[in-house]
């Protein structure tokens, strides 16, 4: 299962990166406001210091200028990937996009139907909100479960499995233990996967063990 990192922050990207970890980046009109940074200039800094896949989604909602602007963002750099809403028009420009050879990031999926259309549409990528779900007392994972259920009787569909909205630790291992292809999480979420208080405990104690030694290694 990939990583792809939720921000726009790009002192926390190029930190992660350093790491091994992050197989891509997704971002959206709120992270981008949060950052404060004229937007073109901080995806191409993104794709800068990220080699895998980058979202980068459009403002519009009709499709002529869905397309200008998806058209505009992709030149930015190759590893960009146009972000388009889960709508009539979203899906028009996903396939349009499919056809000339550009990668999409369908959102706002909440629905089995909807994440079929964005597979029939072409999609590279539908993200499906998992948290959002949870916060109406939905089940999020449910969904997710039952995408890569349908996916998977249609193997000719090449729509990858994005689970977006994670909101911690569990949602991260369930989404693997369900088989999605990838997890978008925020850079603290991530940090959240590196805790367990055992592993805290037993550092602690190795490290007091070896000072009694009175060794160094260099």
């Amino acid at each position: 299962m990939k990583f792809f990192i939720d921000t726009a922050d790009i002192d926390a990207i190029r930190e992660l990166a350093k790491s091994g970890l992050v197989d891509g980046v997704t971002t959206n009109p709120s992270l981008v406001a949060k950052a404060g940074r004229p937007f073109i200039d901080l995806i191409k800094e993104i794709c800068d210091v990220v080699d895998g896949p980058v979202s980068a989604e459009v403002a519009a909602t009709d499709y002529e200028t869905m397309v200008a602007e998806g058209r505009k963002l992709a030149a930015i750099a190759d590893n960009v990937v146009v972000k388009l809403p889960l709508t009539p028009d979203g899906l028009k420009a996903c396939r349009t996009f499919t056809d000339e050879g550009v990668k999409t990031n369908v959102t706002l999926c909440f629905s089995v139907g909807q994440a079929i259309l964005a597979a029939k549409a072409g999609a590279t990528y539908v993200s499906p909100f998992v948290g959002r779900l949870d916060d109406i007392s939905s089940d999020g994972m449910q969904l997710i479960a039952d995408i890569v259920e349908v996916y998977n009787n249609y193997p000719n569909w090449e729509t990858e499995v994005l689970v977006a909205s994670a909101r911690g630790p569990q949602h991260v291992v369930d989404s693997a233990r369900l088989g999605a292809d990838v997890v978008t999480i925020p850079p603290q979420v991530l940090g959240q996967l590196f805790k367990h208080p055992l592993t805290d405990k037993g550092l602690e104690a190795f490290l007091a063990d070896w000072e009694k030694t009175g060794q160094s290694i260099l």
